[in-house]
């Protein structure tokens, strides 16, 4: 693996790094504490070129790789949560997959938007009774003549409220299990029957939207299906797959962030009559830090320098996200303990850092899950 970026890597991360400094930072606590959809901004990711990273110029995009992607995710993250997994999921979960099964047709009619920031895209996979478990579908899709009748309920959808545009994923044939599932992109102005009844209030990124879909009776053209049918759990998975290394990715951003902040603060803040830099135990917990961020991005890279080789990289997405981030949540952590009780108050940031990081642990498979993946190819030699 080269550990040098390359030139259009640089760019893409400069261009990230500059953004996030001047347009993301002065509003980040602001729209975190009023749990408000940062519009503008998210506007601005898209005119940038942030919001369709992986996706060919041809479609709107940018026409970037995946190591690209990271490091624009972690610039992002290391100043905003919210905003890093708004772009996340747009990129890993909606962008990609179209991409990589859509038609042309529904490439023109549902990425280039998207990619380009013009609208925003959501991936609807998990329901009530669904989470770990993504077999476990009970949103039907029945076929009638060209259409199929959608009706179920999907929960923690990131993007949901403000997205156009969701991959929904649906079962087609109960009696199939996983290999019944298909997926659909749906649209909910085109579509009546596809509400939005509530939106979740949070620990963390409280500025992105966890939306509930409800669908009733909703029409949908088969020519919305992406892919065959009964390929939507293959689809799934592998939009996953990719999704961890931006999940990775932003958890890494995480953990620099707070870093940086604790490192400003154990230099500035003094503590019998010295800087608590000075003090050995707090010199350790700094050192730490670094040494697991550092290893946490040579996971990332590893990862996403595998998925643009074309080759394996799903058991290495799995360790650069299990890794990451149980990584970004011991770093908030122990930088909200230099800051003291200042910590644990918003004007000095970290616990912001803190609570958006508890949630990497969780979506696009929780830490446990990515512990099963891991060992699945450990003990099948695929490691």
């Amino acid at each position: 693996m080269n550990l040098d970026l390359t030139d259009e890597q640089r760019m893409i991360r400069d261009v990230a790094r500059d953004f996030a400094e001047r347009e993301v930072r002065p509003i980040a606590a602001e729209i975190d504490r009023d749990a408000r959809f940062p519009h503008e901004t998210v506007k601005r990711m898209g005119e940038l070129g942030l919001m369709g990273i992986l996706t060919p110029e041809k479609w709107g995009g940018t026409g970037g790789d995946t190591v690209a992607y990271a490091v624009a995710m972690e610039e992002i993250a290391r100043v905003c949560g919210s905003h890093a997994v708004v772009m996340s999921v747009n990129n890993s979960l909606f962008c990609d997959p179209i991409g990589k099964y859509g038609t042309d047709a529904q490439k023109e009619k549902f990425l280039t938007p998207v990619a380009s920031g013009h609208e925003i895209g959501c991936f609807a996979l998990t329901e009530p009774q669904a989470g770990s478990d993504a077999t476990n579908q009970h949103t039907l899709a029945l076929r009638d003549g060209d259409h199929y009748v959608v009706n179920g309920r999907k929960v923690f959808i990131t993007n949901g409220r403000e997205a156009g545009a969701a991959l929904v994923f649906v079962q087609t044939d109960v009696t199939k299990g996983s290999r019944g599932i298909s997926a659909l992109l749906i649209e909910k102005s085109a579509h009546p029957g596809f509400t939005v009844p509530k939106c979740e209030e949070k620990l963390g990124i409280r500025a992105s939207d966890t939306a509930e879909f409800l669908f009733e009776d909703c029409r949908v053209p088969i020519a919305n299906r992406l892919g065959e049918e009964g390929h939507g759990f293959t689809i799934a998975m592998a939009s996953l797959d990719g999704g961890r290394i931006g999940i990775a990715a932003q958890a890494l951003g995480l953990a620099v962030g707070a870093y940086e902040k604790a490192l400003a603060y154990a230099r500035d803040r003094k503590s019998f009559g010295v800087p608590i830099a000075e003090h050995q135990m707090v010199q350790w917990m700094l050192a730490d830090m670094a040494v697991a961020i550092e290893g946490a991005r040579l996971l990332v890279w590893q990862a996403a320098s595998l998925k643009d080789a074309g080759r394996p990289f799903s058991t290495q997405s799995a360790m650069a996200k299990l890794f990451a981030a149980d990584m970004a949540m011991k770093v908030t952590t122990d930088a909200v303990q230099i800051h003291g009780g200042y910590g644990f108050i918003r004007e000095y940031e970290v616990e912001r850092f803190f609570r958006d990081a508890k949630v990497t642990q969780i979506y696009e498979g929780t830490s446990q899950i990515q512990k099963l993946v891991i060992a699945r190819a450990v003990l099948g030699g695929k490691a």
